[in-house]
């Protein structure tokens, strides 16, 4: 668990540059990490997963500007989850396939909550990753019965296809009626994609779960929000996606 969870730390160091560059359209591998106030470049020695937000005290060395608590935030998260999945799972391909399930879910969660996008690269890219992890890893499936005569990993690939298919096109549908009939949209299409790739990954029932819990946390959270903050129900842009990520993450622990 101490391994998993400082694998988890240097993870969500990474995300936090996936989630600051990728809304953006800068590339994640070059250049070095900067400032996003002043733009110098920091060194290596201020860049460590948590302990160098502590020696800083949270500001930039060079400007002194406040370093955004998200940074923090998703160190740790990504540590805890690691470090949760690693105690249910074990040493094994499974904790490896839902470590970067949660890795892509924590990155996701926070592009759609700072900016209201969910980027192709984390969508479409966890959708083809979750595909291919689904040779190694089986994906619980109701299908199997009309793929019986297959190898096990083609069932399973057949499985995650249609498991992601079929969370991700009737909810397209509804959002496609619901703007036809009421001139406005209801659900963007980073919300579809999002949604077949966390069918891919957890297959049609898992996924249907993890559905039920994002619209339960959204409208919970989001009415309270709204309710409190006395912004306009008619017109606030809810991050639909952050909550789906937020119940996807949630149900590899709980469910299985």
């Amino acid at each position: 668990m101490i391994l998993a969870a400082l694998f988890g730390l240097l993870f969500g160091s990474f995300l936090n540059v996936c989630i600051y560059r990728l809304p953006r359209d800068l590339s994640v591998v070059a250049p070095r990490s900067f400032c996003p106030e002043c733009g110098r470049q920091i060194a290596w020695h201020d860049n460590l997963p948590v302990l160098s937000y502590a020696v800083l005290r949270g500001r930039c060395r060079h400007c002194a500007k406040r370093i955004s608590t998200r940074y923090l935030v998703v160190e740790l998260t990504t540590a805890a989850l690691f470090a949760l999945t690693a105690y249910r799972y074990g040493a094994t391909l499974p904790a490896v396939k839902w470590c970067i399930f949660d890795a892509i879910m924590v990155a996701l969660f926070w592009t759609d909550l700072e900016e209201r996008i969910l980027p192709d690269e984390l969508t479409i890219g966890g959708a083809v990753a979750g595909l291919a992890l689904s040779i190694a890893v089986s994906v619980p499936g109701m299908f199997d019965i009309f793929f019986s005569q297959w190898s096990r990993w083609v069932r399973s690939a057949a499985d995650a296809l249609i498991a992601g298919m079929a969370l991700s096109l009737p909810i397209w549908g509804l959002g496609w009626l619901y703007g036809r009939i009421r001139k406005r949209e209801a659900l963007g299409l980073g919300d579809v994609k999002l949604l077949g790739t966390i069918g891919v990954f957890l297959g049609l029932e898992d996924g249907l779960l993890a559905l039920l819990l994002g619209a339960v946390a959204g409208s919970v959270v989001g009415l309270a929000y709204i309710f409190w903050t006395r912004k306009d129900a008619g017109s606030y842009e809810l991050p639909f996606g952050s909550f789906l990520c937020f119940g996807a993450i949630l149900v590899p622990l709980i469910a299985r």
